[in-house]
This record gives C-alpha cells, sequence and structure tokens, in this order.
C-alpha cells in the first residue's frame, strides 16, 4: 500500500466508534484527515482536524466538505459514515429495535434516512465538484447486510439498500470524472457501545475501528480499484485480498449474507 502523504480525507461522524478507527487508520498512513461530529471541538486534535457540525442541517454539511477544500485545495476521500440510526434503542425502558412495525417510532425513519442517507448524498455533491475538478477521488459509504435480508427492523433496511443504490448511481454518473464510489460493510467492531455489552456478543471475530480505515486506505492505493467501483464489499474480505491483517494480528473471517 502507497503511503498517503499527499491524500487529503473527509470521514463523516468521526468523534467515535467506526468513524474514529477510519480517521485515525488513515491519519497512520500519512493522509490529511477531517473530521465531522455533534460532540466535537473544533481544532486540530490527536492529528486530526475537528469540526463541530450536525448532519441534520444540510448546510452545515455542505458548509463542512467546503471548508476542508477551501483548507487544503483538495479532496480525495470521501467517507461517509455518519449515522444516527443507533440512538434510543431503549425509550421508556424499552428495547424498540425489534419492536413490530407498528410500534417502531416514526423517528429511526428520520434518524437513518432523513439524517444519516440525506447527509451522504449532500455532502457528496460538493464532495464530488471537487473531485471531478481535480479528475479523481473515493466516495465510501458505510453500509451493511440489512440492504440485503431483513435485520430486525424495516428502516433499517431501507435506509442500507438505499446507501448501496447511492454507491451504485454514483459509481454510473461519476465514472467519466475519475471518481469511483464503493459501499463497505463493517463486520462486529469494537466500538465503545460494543465493548459496553461485550458480554452478549460473540467477540471471537470482531474487528477492530482501526480495521475499516486500513481497507479504504488499500482501496485508494489499488490502482485498479476502478474495477470495484459501485459495487459492496466487507472489510475483511478486503483485507484476504490485498494481504493486511487487523491491528492485534488477527484475521476476521468476512461475513457473509447468511452469517451476518
Amino acid at each position: 500500500m502507497a503511503k498517503l502523504d499527499t491524500v487529503v480525507a473527509l470521514v463523516t461522524g468521526g468523534s467515535r466508534g467506526i468513524g474514529k478507527g477510519i480517521a485515525t487508520a488513515l491519519a497512520a498512513q500519512g493522509a490529511r484527515v477531517h473530521v465531522t461530529g455533534r460532540s466535537l471541538s473544533d481544532g486540530d486534535h490527536d492529528g486530526l482536524v475537528h469540526h463541530r457540525i450536525d448532519h441534520a442541517d444540510d448546510a452545515q454539511t455542505e458548509a463542512a466538505v467546503d471548508r476542508v477544500i477551501a483548507r487544503e485545495g483538495r479532496l480525495d476521500i470521501l467517507v461517509n459514515n455518519a449515522w444516527p440510526g443507533y440512538e434510543n434503542m431503549v425509550e421508556d425502558g424499552i428495547y424498540t429495535w425489534e419492536q413490530p412495525l407498528w410500534d417502531q417510532p416514526m423517528w429511526r425513519w428520520d434518524a437513518m434516512i432523513g439524517v444519516a442517507l440525506r447527509a451522504a448524498y449532500c455532502g457528496s455533491r460538493p464532495a464530488a465538484r471537487q473531485m471531478a475538478d481535480q479528475s479523481g477521488g473515493l466516495i465510501v459509504n458505510i453500509s451493511f447486510w440489512a440492504a440485503r435480508k431483513f435485520m430486525q427492523n424495516a428502516a433499517y433496511g431501507i435506509s442500507k439498500a438505499a446507501t448501496d443504490k447511492l454507491t451504485a448511481d454514483l459509481a454510473t454518473q461519476l465514472r467519466e470524472h475519475g471518481i469511483d464510489a464503493v459501499s463497505l460493510y463493517p463486520g462486529l467492531v469494537r466500538t465503545e457501545a460494543v465493548m459496553a455489552a461485550a458480554e452478549f456478543f460473540d467477540m471471537s471475530n470482531s474487528e477492530s475501528p482501526a480495521f475499516q480505515g486500513l481497507a479504504i486506505a488499500h482501496l485508494f492505493s489499488d490502482p485498479a480499484r476502478r474495477e470495484k467501483s459501485g459495487r459492496t464489499f466487507t472489510s475483511a474480505e478486503l483485507a484476504l485480498e490485498y494481504g493486511y491483517t487487523d491491528e492485534d494480528g488477527y484475521q476476521p473471517r468476512p461475513l457473509t449474507l447468511e452469517t451476518a
């Protein structure tokens, strides 16, 4: 994998979890990395450039992308990771994630589709304009197997299926400008939230947050990445293809439609 010393990346939702892991991994490979989040303090911290914004506001999303471009003069990687869909899974002492359709709170639709999916579309617009001007770039949309099978609630599946459709259409429309787009499916990632409930998970095949960033770094460095544009990949299968392991030396097994 080539070093990313001349690469500028923007990771949305980078204050914690998968987003933070992606950002720190890209920075470790030499990239200049900007992150967005509602709980961040603006400025340069821990080798990353922080932008405190709320992706529920289109204007804030677009302004963050514009600030990155104005400061750096380019944008090579956009990772659409911001995801408020897992918030408030327990309301008034009731676990609502797996409730029947008629008991699902409508805020969940708004969070997953009105915020997360919309922010990915909204942020991709100014990012793609800059990438077209510089004749190249990579857009990565964080998605999951819920796009292909039912996983507890319908809004979740709809949001992920739409994310993958966004990836496919971006790849088709932006191909002539040298811009590639992929959906990345993490496995069970050792985020702060997962580790707080680790007793309820089988952690034997889990992945670090940074493992997701390594997948993106290797993909960006792949001279044949155009062949992957418009498609979906798991972090673990990219690791096998590109020949690297997680940061602890473990080689995660790729999940499949059957095992996810």
